[in-house]
């Protein structure tokens, strides 16, 4: 098993430098993708991969693609570095880097598997934020008939790669901020195993967020509509899944 981290990064450069300490600090190799940042952003990146021994590398994206765009070209690369496992964590340190030895040790047990974080929020999250993600894991429960992927919003999460390449190879995947619940469910479709893992979430450490209510509700409510007419002929094979894991 070789696991590494992606991060997608558009406009994080106060916060940036802190995640990749905190990923370096457990000893996994990081792979920085630039989603077509500003110039300062930019240099920021350019400075943390100037890493002597290889560790940070930087993959640019010339324009801005979304989280899920970024996340897609960062699969490809690690795919080309030979890494086996891919931990996403954002960039703008909402997620708990301590918690990384806890996923990975689930990871190494369960390889077959995505580590799904869970979130546990203090006070810093918007509420409204809050109330629109219960709306999200109910669709994802009819979407999947399962009530197996607990969040499928949370940015912390480690993938098998090898299925997950195939996934995107042969598929779109939203780009934006469909992406984790898009990705998530049609892995689950392939039969992808989850296991769900607590972890804690701040928002964010850098006061900048680029989730837009009205555009990207929009455009996640057109996710689960794709997905809800995509399980109806998938349906006797998800409830035959369940009822044989039930048994």
């Amino acid at each position: 098993m070789t696991l590494g981290a992606v991060i997608p990064v558009y406009n994080h450069g106060e916060a940036i430098g802190a995640v990749v300490a905190a990923v370096r600090a457990h000893g996994l190799p990081v792979l920085l993708v630039d989603d077509g940042s500003e110039p300062g952003c930019a240099a920021v990146l350019q400075t943390l991969a100037a890493d002597p021994v290889g560790r940070v590398q930087l993959l640019r994206l010339a324009q801005n693609q979304g989280k899920g765009g970024a996340m897609v070209a960062g699969f490809r690369r690690a795919g080309e570095l030979g890494w086996t496992h891919v931990l996403q964590i954002d960039a703008d340190g909402q997620h708990d880097a301590a918690d990384i030895p806890r996923f990975a040790a689930l990871s190494a047990a369960n390889p077959a598997h995505m580590i799904c974080g869970c979130p546990v929020y203090d006070d810093s999250v918007p509420k409204a934020r809050l109330y629109g993600r219960y709306a999200t894991h109910l669709w994802v429960w009819i979407n999947t008939l399962s009530l197996a992927i607990q969040d499928s919003m949370c940015g912390f999460r480690i993938y098998p790669l090898a299925p997950t390449l195939a996934l995107v190879n042969e598929v779109h995947i939203g780009r934006r901020m469909d992406f984790d619940t898009d990705i998530a469910v049609r892995l689950f479709w392939r039969g992808m195993p989850f296991i769900n893992q607590p972890t804690a979430v701040h928002y964010p450490t850098d006061g900048v967020s680029h989730f837009r209510a009205l555009r990207d509700n929009v455009r996640i409510s057109a996710m689960h509509t794709r997905l809800f007419f995509g399980m109806l002929p998938r349906a006797p094979l998800l409830l035959w899944r369940r009822w044989t894991n039930s048994a």
